[in-house]
């Protein structure tokens, strides 16, 4: 009987027990390299937001809490760029007047987010939470007596980090809350100004 316990019992507690404290360890690693690689991409997809959003209020004078709307105004709407022919530099030019500035009119989705794979339609979807829409608000908000149109995108680390581990997820929630911070990827706040600015820069 202790042959069996010492060849065969003790290897297979000690192997399970190995293969438990390198998963207790693996697991928070794994999990916050892949959150981070998750919140590279929503924070794109916020960036592609606050874009649209800047140059929807650039035309409308406000921002919008549609992203019906927002999607529209990138696939049909125009804007108007400030054109500047000839350098300002060039005194000469300057001198002759040959230095102007034009006000071009131009479609919206041939002049922003020509640098990466946009794609309109994937704008609502918070990435890896099987279909879960970016949270959008947009107000106008009485800031030392003046109306200021503020908006903010949120994605929740709940929609965001979908599939990974509960209780990881559970912890960085309550990790969020107890230091007052939204739980999760923000941009813009409707509660005061801030530049329009993301909660991870």
């Amino acid at each position: 009987m202790k042959k069996v316990l010492t060849w065969v019992v003790f290897p297979i507690v000690i192997i399970v027990l190995t293969v438990l404290i390198v998963r207790s360890i693996q697991g928070p690693i794994n999990f916050k390299k892949e959150r981070a690689r998750r919140e590279v991409i929503a924070e794109q997809r916020l960036k592609d937001i606050r874009t649209l959003q800047v140059a929807y209020k650039s035309k409308h004078g406000k921002f919008t809490a549609s992203m019906d709307t927002l999607i529209d105004f990138y696939n049909n709407g125009q804007i108007t760029i400030v054109k500047q022919i000839g350098s300002m530099d060039d005194s000469l030019a300057v001198a002759r007047h040959l230095v102007r500035r034009e006000n071009v009119v131009m479609a919206v989705k041939d002049t922003l987010l020509k640098d990466h794979h946009f794609v309109a339609d994937s704008l609502r979807y918070i990435p890896f939470s099987n279909g879960d829409k970016f949270g959008m608000k947009a107000v106008v908000k009485k800031v030392s007596g003046v109306d200021v149109p503020l908006f903010e995108a949120t994605a929740p680390f709940n929609s965001l980090l979908r599939g990974m581990n509960h209780q990881l997820i559970v912890n960085l929630n309550a990790e969020r809350e107890q230091t007052d911070r939204y739980p999760g990827l923000q941009v813009g706040s409707v509660d005061a100004p801030n530049n329009n600015a993301g909660n991870w820069e």
